[in-house]
């Protein structure tokens, strides 16, 4: 099966779940990102917007918030949302993670959560963050890595993939994807204990670091 192939049937699947309904406890990237009014945020894999929703009032009216998944049917939900709501301040892009058409050097922060481990390559979708975040910009991602390599069975299965775990990669490998970003200033906020998928052990964690700032 190509890639095309694997990473549409993850949409499909995917847009009915969530990495809670696994046990995965990934999420809250919002809470700990600290917004502050007037800024820019951005959420990679979005979804129907709730942790964009959550940030509203903190980043206020002079602040956007754009949200980033490349279901449609997510973001025409979020987008109706929005809408229903009367949040003008909240936009929704169809796009990759690793494309998301944003200015560069043009938001104060990205949050993401349990979405990067599906994106085929996680350096593009680094890079592109590191790209569009102002100098001192700052992220919180929320996410899942493997305590070992996962073998080709699952890396390749859509249903492991859509289940937050099979697109894993390790510890040590998504913090030399960070690192050769060229992200600062990283910390580990919280981190599970592992657990058993598959014939796998995976973990949660949420990580926050920050592009270097003009000196």
């Amino acid at each position: 099966m190509s890639q095309h192939a694997i990473e549409l049937k993850i949409i499909e699947r995917y847009s009915g779940l969530c990495c809670t309904t696994t046990n995965l406890s990934c999420g809250g990237a919002a809470d700990k990102v600290e917004a502050r009014r007037g800024e820019r945020g951005v959420d990679l894999g979005s979804g129907r917007g709730r942790e964009l929703f959550s940030l509203v009032d903190a980043v206020g009216p002079e602040g956007r918030l754009v949200g980033v998944d490349l279901s449609d049917g997510m973001v025409e939900t979020a987008t109706a949302t929005a809408r229903e709501q009367g949040l003008t301040t909240v936009e929704f892009r169809q796009r990759h993670l690793h494309d998301t058409g944003l200015t560069p050097d043009s938001v104060d922060f990205m949050i993401s959560n349990c979405a990067i481990n599906h994106a085929p390559d996680k350096d593009a979708v680094y890079r592109e963050t590191y790209r569009f975040l102002k100098p001192g910009g700052r992220f919180v991602v929320s996410d899942i890595y493997a305590t070992s390599e996962v073998p080709a069975t699952y890396a390749n299965d859509p249903d492991a993939v859509a289940e937050c775990w099979g697109g894993a990669v390790t510890r040590e490998a998504y913090l030399d994807t960070l690192v050769n970003a060229g992200f600062q200033a990283l910390e580990v906020l919280e981190e599970s204990e592992p657990y058993a998928k598959g014939h796998i052990e995976v973990c949660s964690f949420t990580i926050r670091g920050r592009k270097p700032a003009l000196t």
